[in-house]
């Protein structure tokens, strides 16, 4: 034990590990760097613990820290993983102050370029904010456990349980984002299996399966007929949104950039796009009529300017247009995407795949492996020639 002076450890240059005594040593590197070590044996391997640089720590400073090494080797605890443990203990006393609020702020922050949209992004803000914020936001995010997770969604699990479930998956997206940042410590409190499954009935026990409601396809010819002595902007609308099969926010969203009048394509970007690839849809002549209708009263990018000044419709006004003629409660917009499967895969011999495509739908991995090079556009345009025709057919007969 203290082998080394304060006059060899300030002019000892030459590149190595001088032993103090004890296991404490100095360590010496070749660019000339002094520093502190505590060597010990555990579990028959040699490890270096490092106490600090050589200008930080004097001679006497240094002994005592390898004192408390030693005592700790004594107690049968490891130097190293006591050292860590400060560490993840000075970090959880930080994040006594950080609140689940700050946290989902920071988490959103973090994650800006993986949000498809600020819509989005927005959503799923908003959802914790009306329904996580009240009970969790200003709460230290360590100390949130299981029973104020369940608080937070128990009030809406049994009315809301859709919403209710994403706002859980949220939480514990947060909770594991905080855990990794070292705001908190052990499992997930807002965990499904072996948490809050024990406290809440499962999805499947209280969902009632609606499926949205269509418009039986049979009856599409003469919805068109009566949807086609409607002139109003929300009408038109959805006009080009059946026609197209497209998700409603897809249309309502559509600027004239996405169009190509050449070809007859409209190509829906990625980040639109609910299973985030490009889309293109062939647009039928009718289509195209609506859309140079459309662009000889322009006033914005958007293809179908809503109401409000450079803003798009809500989404609320497709389904006034189906009160108003008569079908409050009875369909749905997006019904018409089920309307029109339904007439592929019985009135038409279109391939299954070509009518998959045509709705943008995620196809199954034996589709993907045939089809992985092509959307099968080529296909999908006289399919969409078809269906236009079928909705306009009633139409058509009466004028002629």
């Amino acid at each position: 034990m203290t082998k080394l002076t304060a006059l060899q450890v300030k002019n000892t240059t030459k590149p190595g590990m001088f032993h103090d005594g004890g296991g404490l040593y100095l360590q010496v590197s070749k660019a000339g760097g002094k520093s502190w070590v505590y060597r010990y044996f555990s579990d028959g391997k040699s490890h270096d613990h490092g106490l600090g640089s050589f200008k930080v720590l004097t001679l006497a400073e240094a002994r005592e820290a390898a004192q408390h090494c030693r005592k700790l080797r004594a107690q049968g605890l490891d130097p190293i993983e006591a050292k860590q443990k400060r560490r993840v203990d000075a970090r959880l006393e930080v994040a006594k102050t950080i609140t689940f609020k700050t946290c989902t702020e920071q988490f959103l922050d973090a994650h800006e370029v993986s949000w498809k949209n600020n819509r989005h992004r927005s959503k799923w803000g908003r959802s914790l904010e009306l329904y996580a914020y009240p009970t969790l936001g200003d709460l230290p995010v360590g100390q949130i456990d299981a029973n104020l997770v369940f608080n937070a969604i128990d009030p809406i699990w049994r009315t809301k349980n859709e919403t209710a479930s994403r706002v859980r998956g949220r939480i514990e997206t947060v909770l594991d984002w905080a855990k990794v940042r070292g705001y908190r410590a052990g499992e997930n409190p807002a965990r499904w299996k072996g948490n809050l499954f024990h406290l809440l009935p499962a999805r499947d026990k209280i969902k009632k399966v609606n499926h949205l409601k269509s418009l039986p396809y049979a009856e599409l010819p003469k919805f068109w007929e009566d949807l086609s002595k409607r002139s109003t902007p929300a009408s038109i609308l959805l006009r080009f949104t059946i026609l197209t099969a497209a998700r409603t926010g897809d249309v309502r969203f559509a600027v004239w950039s996405e169009i190509d009048f050449e070809n007859k394509i409209w190509t829906i970007p990625s980040e639109r796009m609910k299973g985030g690839k490009e889309h293109r849809v062939p647009l039928s002549p009718e289509a195209v009529k609506i859309l140079k209708e459309q662009k000889k009263k322009r006033i914005n990018d958007f293809i179908f300017p809503g109401p409000a000044k450079d803003k798009a419709f809500s989404e609320n006004a497709m389904l006034t247009v189906l009160k108003d003629m008569g079908y409050k409660g009875t369909i749905t917009v997006h019904g018409f995407r089920s309307s029109f499967k339904v007439w592929a895969s019985e009135m038409t011999d279109y391939p299954n795949e070509v009518s998959e495509f045509a709705l943008a739908h995620v196809q199954g991995n034996k589709v993907q492996e045939a089809y992985k090079r092509t959307d099968l556009l080529e296909k999908r345009i006289p399919l969409m020639e078809d269906f236009s025709a079928y909705c306009l057919s009633k139409l058509k007969s009466n004028i002629n």
